[in-house]
């Protein structure tokens, strides 16, 4: 066994650089090269962090320039995330990365032996309507509580809630255009009304020069993300409610309870932005009426 494969990857400055600020890489640095071209083909800025960071961590790992790496390296390194803890998930991510920099950007065959993890197949944690409610009324002001209330009742990632400008609200046709979403692509779900009814109380309180909904400290720039987390997180806690679950969760919940009122899958999918039908389906197996309406061929 190598030396390498045991010895934990370094945290280094560089990488730390690549990940925020990637289109500003010098074009000496070894992926830069990666940089531009995943600019050029118009990936997401999360995509462009991740593949970079999950470069530059190998690149750590195996103390070798990109051009000396081979097949083996790339085991060693998945072999040390998986004694990491890492997921077949997350594993999945990483050879993606990797493969797309070094078979797309620098054409070497590195990948033929490197066979992808299986996915595993874990059902989402899906809340109750009463559990959800109980959610909401525990959030401690109204912008926290807007906030909880669009992500189950608009469906919407955390992602997607935190990027909602005010010109994307249509009170009327009780509509929400999700902008920029993931695969970089535009959609339109509903508003519930109890979001319009938050939403009345909440626009006049805001400054007229604000564009997010939901803005940060600064009153220019969104929430992040991680503070979205944290209000869902701080809201679950005080709710009582035991159950392991996130702000995906209400999105999850979302899904399952419209399939649950009969609500056609097509429909679901077109609401919630998936691409493939199947990455939809998975709300048929945690969709409760499903089995109650079945009957045993005993009975």
């Amino acid at each position: 066994m190598k030396k390498s494969e045991l010895v934990p990857p370094k945290p280094s400055a560089k990488a730390g650089e690549v990940a925020k600020k990637p289109q500003f890489l010098a074009n000496s640095h070894p992926l830069a090269s990666l940089a531009q071209e995943l600019i050029i083909r118009g990936f997401s800025k999360r995509t462009i962090k991740s593949y970079l960071s999950h470069n530059q961590r190998f690149l750590d790992f195996v103390a070798k320039s990109a051009r000396e790496v081979d097949s083996q390296d790339i085991k060693n390194y998945l072999l040390y995330l998986k004694s990491k803890n890492y997921t077949n998930t997350s594993l999945n991510q990483v050879i993606s990365a990797l493969k797309f920099y070094y078979q797309q950007i620098l054409h070497r065959k590195l990948f033929f032996s490197v066979v992808r993890p299986k996915k595993e197949k874990f059902l989402p944690t899906v809340l109750t309507k009463i559990e959800i409610i109980k959610i909401i009324n525990c959030a401690h002001n109204l912008k926290h509580k807007l906030l909880l209330s669009l992500l189950y009742g608009s469906g919407l990632r955390v992602s997607e809630v935190v990027k909602i400008k005010i010109s994307h609200l249509d009170l009327v046709s009780k509509s929400l255009l999700v902008k920029d979403a993931k695969g970089q692509k535009d959609r339109y779900t509903l508003l519930s009304g109890i979001s319009i009814k938050l939403l009345n109380l909440y626009l006049p309180k805001l400054p007229n020069t604000q564009k997010y909904l939901f803005s940060g400290m600064s009153g220019e720039s969104s929430l992040s993300q991680r503070s979205a987390q944290k209000i869902f997180d701080h809201a679950l806690a005080e709710s009582g409610i035991k159950k392991e679950a996130s702000c995906h969760s209400l999105r999850h919940s979302f899904a399952t309870h419209l399939l649950e009122s009969g609500v056609d899958i097509r429909y679901i999918q077109k609401l919630l932005g998936h691409q493939n039908i199947k990455t939809t389906e998975i709300y048929t197996h945690v969709a409760r009426n499903f089995c109650s309406n079945i009957k045993s061929p005993l009975d």
